[in-house]
């Protein structure tokens, strides 16, 4: 094993590039298969790629706003303390490697932005503590978590199917978190992940010679609190700034509609409920709204790569979509399934496609009419349709390097850097994924 991943790691280092080209090169690639796999023409496929272009803005703003807060509230004194008292509890670098997958992948079960930024700060207070601790795997251990998001209680393909008013309604009706999130097939492939991505991490820690560490001193954060002015330096605008009481005020004036929504719906989440959750929440921890803006500034650099490359992705989505390449895909998959095979085969492309359109949301709309189909006509479940889809969208964000960013930005290293450690993730947990939905 060491040697295979001593490989993967010098063939990423030499060739996978910035997200930012690889995207382009994406660009590239769907544009030629659209040539090839349908009927479209040069100028079309260029047509679809400006028309999709901007087609997914508030599903992006959606997406930073997660990220962001989940950053701010990871990042708030209570949560930093509680990480630090966390680290104290490994004392070799393998208990290390298992402690952040673990907490990686609990968090990223409650929600994914949280387990992004949760994982690569708790790694970052890690590796200020533990000698000898090889700092690509730590990262690549704490971004590993992220792969059993969508079949935990953020994720947005059964969010979407349980709430009222979804696109694919008229098919498929209301599927409530019961069927999928919570149902036995899904609770038992991300207990198997959870007993098994822990030791796989720990058991690629490379050799000695090979260990990358990193000095612990380029790792102390800048303090983001204010600094302490003398009382009789402070303006009004100052103490606006720095007092607590505002940030009380407000933050448990968000919580008070938080306890009535959920009183009303019950404990319904989706994408807007969790930001409004960890912004208020992030408010409250802070404590002044001076301290909360420095969080929030520090926090949206990791979301940069996101704001610029998001754009590329929805065209790239315009052009699988239009084509109708994304179709073919799928129905190539559906043409060789049956009632046995058909969500492997489901969950296979989804990771496929997923690869081309990193957006669980974006890539529910685009495989939803295809395979739900194809699922009526074998007498598949909806629920496990869906599933199978929200798999192949976690699944293969191991080597999208996307979704990487918010972590690598937190860490301070390049996509090359982990990449040859997600490979491998992705192939044991790809066997995993597989093995429950043939056999569940």
């Amino acid at each position: 094993m060491k040697a295979v991943i001593s490989f993967s790691n010098r063939i990423m280092q030499r060739y996978l590039p910035d997200p930012y080209l690889f995207v382009i090169i994406l660009t590239f690639v769907v544009f030629a298969l659209g040539l090839i796999f349908t009927p479209s023409s040069p100028l079309q496929m260029v047509e679809y790629w400006g028309g999709g272009f901007w087609g997914l803005l508030s599903f992006a703003m959606q997406m930073v706003l997660v990220l962001v807060t989940g950053h701010v509230l990871a990042s708030s004194p209570l949560f930093k303390k509680g990480l630090s008292a966390l680290a104290d509890a490994a004392k070799t670098p393998g208990q290390a490697i298992i402690y952040v997958t673990i907490v990686s992948m609990l968090a990223s079960f409650i929600n994914w932005g949280f387990g992004l930024v949760i994982g690569a700060l708790y790694a970052k207070e890690l590796a200020k503590k533990i000698e000898n601790l090889d700092y690509r795997l730590l990262i690549a251990s704490a971004y590993s978590g992220f792969v059993i998001w969508h079949g935990g209680i953020s994720g947005s393909v059964p969010l979407t199917i349980a709430t009222e008013g979804h696109f694919a309604q008229d098919m498929i009706g209301l599927i409530p978190t019961s069927e999928t999130i919570f149902a036995p097939f899904n609770l038992i492939i991300v207990g198997v992940l959870f007993i098994t991505l822990p030791i796989v991490n720990r058991l690629m820690m490379p050799r000695k010679e090979e260990t990358v560490t990193v000095n612990p001193e380029l790792l102390r954060d800048p303090r983001m609190e204010a600094a302490t002015l003398e009382k009789e330096a402070l303006t009004p605008a100052d103490r606006l700034e720095n007092s607590r009481i505002i940030s009380l005020l407000i933050g448990v004036m968000g919580l008070i509609f938080l306890i009535s929504y959920f009183m009303s719906n019950g404990f319904k989440l989706n994408l807007d409920v969790v930001n409004f959750l960890f912004l208020f929440l992030g408010i409250l921890f802070h404590g002044t709204p001076r301290n909360f803006l420095n969080a929030v500034t520090e926090a949206i650099k990791g979301a940069s790569g996101i704001i610029i490359q998001f754009p590329f992705y929805a065209g790239i989505m315009g052009m699988m979509v239009t084509s109708g390449l994304a179709a073919v895909i799928s129905e190539g998959f559906v043409s060789i399934s049956n009632q046995q095979t058909f969500p492997v085969f489901t969950f296979w492309s989804a990771g496929i496609v997923n690869i081309f359109v990193p957006s669980g949301g974006g890539q529910w709309a685009v495989q939803a009419p295809v395979m739900l189909e194809a699922a009526k006509a074998l007498d598949v479940p909806m629920a496990k349709t869906a599933m199978a889809v929200a798999w192949g969208d976690a699944w293969t964000n191991m080597i999208q390097p996307f979704w990487a960013l918010p972590a690598l930005a937190i860490a301070g290293l390049k996509a090359k850097d982990i990449m040859g450690y997600c490979v491998f993730i992705l192939l044991i947990s790809g066997v995993i994924i597989s093995l429950g939905f043939f056999f569940l």
